[in-house]
């Protein structure tokens, strides 16, 4: 089912200068380039560092910061509830997340624009080609899936993510325990008779321990969508974040920008716990010794920024035998992830192998006794 969007202004566009047809972004040039005649059009690129903005919890949203420069209309799904954002003039047909057609125009998109952009730096047929390859590699999957052409459409989303940065300094307490070794001389009873015999033991020797840990955090990625699988999305998410570019509208021709749905407050609070476990790890690196228990940490945060940033990925989905499976790629790196069907007479098979090597090694291991 298709709905037509009612746009509260003209769209901004880009029309080509010679055909008068609709110019896209280009992975290959990175340039716009007309889909009918073949004209390229420069972008320029902002080479200036992306600015940070302090970190405001209210989730207020800046006026000024609104404005994407191309006029976007929110469309939602009626089935999956994502929320993607396309040219004003478009209209939408179907889910880019789920293939449903159940999409309804939003109206007005209420969102801040992007800080900066990673563009697409891998064409639909390389993601296409990637994605075969990537299949054949995968164990466990039957044979026959291994060897048919899978017929999926790919979709070019590029995802929100917030990143943040912030100093950290935190006072911990802990006891820190060290091995220590000594001899004991004990006895037993072997046929019969009694034996004396000298034994190597290990104790550990506790001391309490205090101190301080300062630390700063620069670009911790976090992604502003739910409508993706957290898994598959974190394994997606090794970009080259040096490659960053400011914001321009025309990188998003051709494509869809997906709409946040993971607020700023929300997208610290995963941020916070990523650093508290990186700052655990470390301090009981800083500790030291050989056991750490009754640890105890005490973070303050500051100098606290966040970016919204958008990345490139290639998302698709197909059947086989009758059930629904999804895969994406990286649209810079052409790294592949997702889910493929499993062979269960071929996992049968390694669990059988895996027993009869366990079994194996008890008979050697019994048999030099």
């Amino acid at each position: 089912m298709t709905v037509e969007a009612k746009a509260k202004a003209e769209p901004t566009g880009f029309p080509c200068p010679a055909c008068g047809g609709s110019l896209a972004f280009d992975s290959e040039s990175q340039n716009l380039k007309c889909r009918y005649c073949g004209r390229e059009e420069t972008i320029e690129h902002l080479l200036e560092t992306p600015a940070e903005h302090a970190l405001d919890l209210n989730d207020g949203q800046d006026d000024e910061r609104l404005d994407w420069g191309l006029a976007q209309q929110a469309i939602r799904c009626e089935s999956c509830g994502g929320e993607t954002l396309i040219p004003a003039h478009r209209t939408a047909g179907e889910c880019a997340f789920c293939g449903s057609p159940k999409v309804l125009a939003q109206g007005d998109a209420r969102s801040i624009r992007p800080e900066s952009v990673i563009p697409f730096q891998i064409s639909k047929e390389e993601a296409a080609a990637s994605f075969k390859k990537w299949k054949r590699k995968r164990w466990f999957v039957p044979n026959a899936f291994k060897r048919r052409d899978v017929r999926s459409e790919l979709t070019g989303i590029y995802i929100p993510f917030w990143t943040y940065d912030a100093d950290t300094v935190s006072a911990y307490r802990a006891e820190r325990g060290d091995y220590h070794y000594r001899t004991e001389t004990r006895t037993r009873v072997v046929n019969g008779k009694t034996e004396t015999y000298t034994e190597t033991v290990r104790y550990t020797v506790w001391r309490w321990t205090r101190g301080t840990y300062g630390r700063a955090f620069d670009d911790i990625l976090v992604p502003a969508s739910k409508q993706h699988e957290g898994k598959l999305l974190e394994r997606l998410s090794r970009f080259d974040l040096s490659r960053l570019v400011g914001y321009r509208p025309e990188y998003l021709s051709g494509f869809i920008a997906e709409r946040y749905t993971v607020s700023r407050s929300e997208g610290w609070r995963s941020a916070q716990e990523r650093m508290d476990d990186q700052l655990r790890r470390e301090i009981i690196r800083e500790i030291g010794g050989d056991e750490v228990r009754n640890l105890s940490i005490h973070t303050a945060y500051s100098s606290v920024t966040y970016k919204h940033i958008l990345l490139p990925v290639w998302n698709a989905g197909y059947t086989y035998k009758n059930k629904l499976y999804r895969y994406m790629v990286n649209g810079q790196t052409g790294l592949v992830t997702g889910r493929v069907p499993r062979s269960p007479v071929k996992i049968a098979l390694f669990v059988l192998f895996c027993l009869t090597i366990a079994l194996l090694a008890l008979y050697l291991l019994g048999s030099t006794e």
